[in-house]
């Protein structure tokens, strides 16, 4: 049901123009001023949503072309400073904070806000989340459309679509959505076999998060999915649609590790409780790669987790693995993957040690020497004032992973998971610090998160891999 256009206040200025009731294909509308409607509201809560599904539905007239947007209750009209809207356009989808110029209510978290370019016109929708620096993720832009149970269904479909011809039936743990690179800002979802993972990393998904769940469920037909918050979400997600980390959104509930295959290994992904959705999944190609340089190596895993790299570079025949971490429970973890894994011979015939240690400390300390050596630390720098500290802890950690390689030369693999540090800047801290031991070296690749975690900004390229050959010592 379209509603009267009527003008609405603004914080600074009039927002962008209304328009009057001439019918248009609700999907496609020309580049004039807008009105929205939406046809319910819901609740708060989760699956205590009204019936009637809700869309942002645009029409386009002439009667009344002066006057401004009127949303209803639940959605705003926005307008942006001149570089956001030149980003918006180019496909960027973060508007910042202070790049919001003016908005039509007070918003809350998930509501749709509709965004309006200087002439008035529809620019993007998207999710406006009034506690985030990220004031509003942009679900589309270009030609508006409806925002509804048919769009996330599109929008699901898609990202599938992208990624069934990657894997065949030796994998069965990737990532279906990666948030931002599948249209998706701030949400992803994993696969563990038959088991999904939906991560969330803004409260703006919690009043969306019936309609995707069952575009997800629609799709992949999964016999579970959890739901996993974000630590800055959790809070509101508890009081307001009484969601929690870990919480069951399909399917029974899942008590213990989840099995899964990435190119035939078997692991296990925590999927209640574990970091991120319970596996790092995108380091999957580089696991690959250790493979292959392992033949007859005596193997380092550094910050080892549960021993992803260590059990491919058994698999590829190493004689030898060290799998270095301070926790306990990933070291177990690790143990429990070569066990499982235990029917595959060169894994089965490979030494590996379990060191429960601070990585820094223990490379330090270490006397034994290592043909590879992999360097895979957590984020050194949750926040941009933290880049400088990151960046000497980067340099450090390469010149004792250096140190440790054997005489006669062997292979560095250096990785960074930080965000706010580019890859230029961790590729040169690497080589510099290399160069500063003195020896001999042959820089052989540098890699970045494989293509079922597609990046359309250079802030979701956060995964960054350099592998060097280090020569013999004269």
């Amino acid at each position: 049901m379209l509603m009267q256009a009527h003008p609405v206040s603004m914080r600074q200025h009039a927002a962008p123009s209304a328009v009057s009731r001439t019918h248009v294909d609700r999907l496609l509308c020309p580049p004039k001023s807008l009105s929205i409607s939406r046809s319910s509201c819901h609740s708060r809560k989760f699956n205590k949503f009204s019936s009637n599904k809700f869309a942002t539905v645009c029409k386009v007239g002439t009667e009344n072309p002066a006057t401004t947007p009127t949303p209803k209750k639940g959605r705003l009209a926005v307008r942006v400073s001149p570089k956001s809207e030149k980003a918006i356009r180019e496909g960027h989808p973060w508007v910042y904070s202070n790049s919001v110029t003016q908005v039509s209510q007070e918003g809350t978290a998930g509501q749709l806000a509709v965004i309006f370019d200087k002439r008035k016109r529809f620019l993007a929708v998207g999710l406006y989340d009034p506690e985030s620096p990220l004031r509003v993720r942009v679900l589309h832009q270009g030609a508006p459309l409806a925002i509804d149970a048919d769009f996330w269904r599109m929008k699901v479909e898609e990202a599938v679509q992208k990624r069934k011809p990657l894997f065949d039936n030796t994998t069965n743990g990737h990532r279906w959505i990666n948030g931002e690179g599948d249209g998706f800002p701030g949400l992803v979802v994993d696969r563990y076999d038959d088991s999904l993972v939906m991560k969330v990393y803004t409260a703006a998904w919690l009043p969306h998060l019936e309609e995707v769940v069952a575009a997800v469920a629609g799709a992949l037909a999964p016999t579970s999915i959890v739901l996993r918050l974000s630590r800055n979400c959790q809070d509101v997600a508890q009081k307001e649609f009484q969601l929690s980390d870990g919480q069951m959104l399909l399917g029974a509930p899942v008590t213990a590790p989840v099995p899964f295959l990435e190119n035939g290994i078997i692991f296990e992904a925590d999927v209640i409780s574990g970091q991120k959705t319970g596996f790092f999944l995108d380091q999957r190609d580089n696991r690959k790669r250790v493979e292959e340089m392992a033949r007859g190596a005596r193997v380092l895993n550094a910050f080892s987790f549960s021993g992803g790299f260590s059990v491919y570079a058994a698999r590829g025949g190493a004689t030898h693995v060290t799998s270095l971490d301070m926790s306990q429970h990933a070291l177990e973890s690790a143990d429990r993957i070569f066990q499982l894994n235990s029917k595959t011979a060169a894994i089965a015939a490979c030494e590996h040690q379990t060191v429960k240690a601070e990585a820094f400390k223990w490379l330090s300390d270490n006397i034994v020497r290592y043909d590879v050596v992999i360097l895979d630390p957590p984020c050194l720098a949750k926040r941009r004032t933290e880049k400088d500290s990151a960046l000497k802890a980067y340099f450090k950690l390469t010149t004792l992973g250096v140190k440790n390689i054997s005489a006669g030369g062997g292979g560095l693999v250096s990785c960074s998971c930080t965000a706010h540090v580019t890859a230029e800047e961790f590729f040169d801290i690497v080589l510099a610090a290399v160069k500063a031991t003195g020896r001999r070296f042959v820089e052989v690749d540098r890699t970045t998160q494989p293509s079922d975690h597609p990046a359309i900004i250079d802030e979701q390229k956060y995964l960054k891999v350099i592998y060097i050959r280090l020569l013999g010592t004269k």
